[in-house]
């Protein structure tokens, strides 16, 4: 009997992710036996991409030990002038390119005020939260930052294309976790991260450059950030500035939670993160198919978030 206790122990500590998503699936099917069609499937897919794109960043940024609140804020600053650089330039590739490089910068400058302002990630990115999304009001006037008709069709094929019936945007999200996994899990950089995460005085004892590490991280997050940004133009074709990515910094750190990664860092895995995210449509998918109210959507996004720190609270302590 203790054998099968500790089985079960073992089990539930390294596939609890694996576990909750298979249960979900089975919820969503008993509550509509079409969800497992390829249409609906794909479909989850495809509603989840952007902010599963997010999520990745967000996953290494946790795994380090640190948080990001300015997801949804630099989503909508970097789409909103990539859109009107695209206008003006009517390059798709320019604006692509800027993007990548405009979210780059961005989270070097959370990097900096965090190791060279020795400022906590919560308050740095809870700053920057407010600026940007300030700045891309400002900018907009309270209007839409809108893709000129000449450019609407080859810009939206981007995002609403698709690959052999298999949509652009799941490509998109799929190749994205691929490389952070395989970042998190093949490479030195990755070692470093879940070491700063474990114990940041250690990880400096043992010759690691900590500030360094943490820099990077938040770049690499923010290039994510500028191709999420990018994409949402794309599938949109209209950023409205007061609204676009609105809510984009609480599904990541949701999927990153319910994934599995430890929310005080030094411990998780990239396949939880995307099947993290997974879950949170499925969710949102179940609840829709039960008729509850959209706006409790932030009830059980918060709901979420507990319990899947609860659990893990309980894991470590046993």
């Amino acid at each position: 009997m203790k054998d099968v206790k500790q089985t079960w122990h073992t089990i539930t500590a390294n596939y609890s992710h694996w576990l909750s998503f298979l249960l979900l699936l089975v919820v969503a099917v008993i509550v509509n036996p079409s969800f497992l069609s390829f249409t609906n499937l794909t479909n989850q897919f495809v509603q989840g991409a952007i902010v599963g794109i997010c999520a990745m960043g967000m996953s290494l940024i946790i795994s380090a030990g640190m948080i990001d609140l300015s997801v949804g804020s630099a989503v909508a600053l970097i789409s909103g002038l990539g859109v009107t650089l695209l206008n003006k330039t009517q390059s798709i590739f320019f604006c692509l390119i800027f993007c990548l490089v405009f979210g780059l910068l961005l989270g070097l400058l959370n990097g900096i005020f965090i190791t060279k302002g020795n400022i906590a990630p919560f308050i740095v990115t809870l700053a920057t939260f407010s600026a940007y999304r300030s700045i891309i009001n400002q900018l907009g006037q309270g209007g839409p930052f809108t893709v000129d008709k000449s450019l609407y069709d080859s810009f939206r094929s981007i995002a609403a294309g698709k690959i052999l019936g298999i949509p652009n945007l799941m490509l998109f999200f799929v190749v994205i976790s691929l490389i952070t996994g395989f970042i998190m899990s093949k490479t030195k950089f990755g070692r470093y991260v879940y070491a700063v995460g474990s114990n940041q005085q250690a990880a400096r004892l043992t010759g690691i450059k900590v500030g360094k590490v943490k820099t990077l991280i938040y770049c690499y997050a923010g290039l994510l950030y500028g191709l999420a940004a990018f994409l949402l133009a794309s599938r949109l074709t209209s950023i409205q500035a007061a609204s676009a990515g609105d809510g984009y910094e609480m599904d990541a750190i949701a999927a990153v939670a319910i994934g599995g990664t430890a929310m005080e860092g030094g411990r998780g895995k990239i396949i939880g993160t995307f099947l993290g995210v997974l879950m949170l449509r499925i969710i949102q998918t179940i609840l829709v198919m039960a008729n509850v109210p959209p706006f409790l959507s932030g009830l059980v996004r918060g709901i979420v978030i507990l319990v899947a720190v609860l659990a893990q609270t309980r894991k470590k302590a046993r």
